[in-house]
């Protein structure tokens, strides 16, 4: 990924044709390799077949709203998915309130263009968020005491041993190993692994460290601890 954007890929969500092909015209004068979706369903199959380097998303939809898209994408583990949860996405919006904006990054959004807009503009954004992204650390497998998990894979063992997960422990358990010794609060986790907008009376964060901490019952440190009443860790500090 180049972030003046050369070898860059871009999916372009909007079901304008007219904006949308003005959009893909000139990103691809610019460098960009430019993929058009002319809705939420067609955004989310371009966004996993594709596997951008960035989304421009519009809200407004036909068959539903970009938002949507965004929780979805910002939801996915990268692995059974196929969606980066950290894929860059700006949103593109009629509304323009602070109100709107701000429930715009609330949902993840990384950037928020009003309509109408200059596309010099939208450039320098989609540049400026391209050179944060090229930042982000790769992850590789992570290494926890006897634990390790292979995001690329899926793979998890303790003690040299394969551990099977279902989709949602690895999720959680990956989100963990990032930061092992960090309290990872309950209202992150149920957003970022489960896509819930608040915690509510759910136990379901409860019952899959459960089952997590079943099922590394045999290392010989404790993990998956709960922190009562804030959150969950991975471990305790070495």
């Amino acid at each position: 990924m180049n972030p003046n954007g050369a070898s860059s890929s871009v999916v372009v969500v909007e079901d304008d044709e007219a904006l949308a092909t003005y959009l893909a015209d000139n990103l691809s004068a610019d460098g960009f390799r430019v993929a058009c979706a002319r809705s939420a369903a067609e955004g989310m199959r371009a966004i996993e077949v594709r596997r951008p380097d960035l989304v421009v998303l519009d809200v407004k939809l036909g068959d539903g709203s970009g938002l949507v898209v965004l929780d979805r994408v910002r939801t996915g583990d990268g692995i059974a998915a196929r969606i980066d949860a950290q894929l860059p996405v700006i949103v593109l919006s009629g509304r323009g309130s602070e109100a709107d904006r701000v429930r715009g990054f609330a949902r993840g959004a990384d950037d928020y263009v009003v309509k109408p807009f200059a596309y010099a503009e939208l450039l320098a954004r989609i540049r400026a968020l391209l050179r944060r992204a090229a930042g982000r650390p790769r992850r590789g497998i992570l290494r926890v005491g006897e634990l390790s998990l292979d995001p690329s894979t899926r793979e998890v063992r303790l003690a040299g041993e394969p551990v099977v997960l279902a989709a949602k422990e690895f999720a959680l358990l990956l989100t963990l190993a990032t930061d092992p010794t960090r309290v990872h609060l309950k209202n992150d986790l149920l957003r970022d692994v489960w896509g819930y907008a608040a915690i509510g009376t759910t136990r379901t964060l409860d019952a899959h460290a459960c089952r997590l901490r079943r099922k590394l019952g045999r290392s010989p440190r404790p993990l998956v601890l709960n922190v009562r009443g804030v959150g969950y860790r991975l471990t305790e500090a070495a």
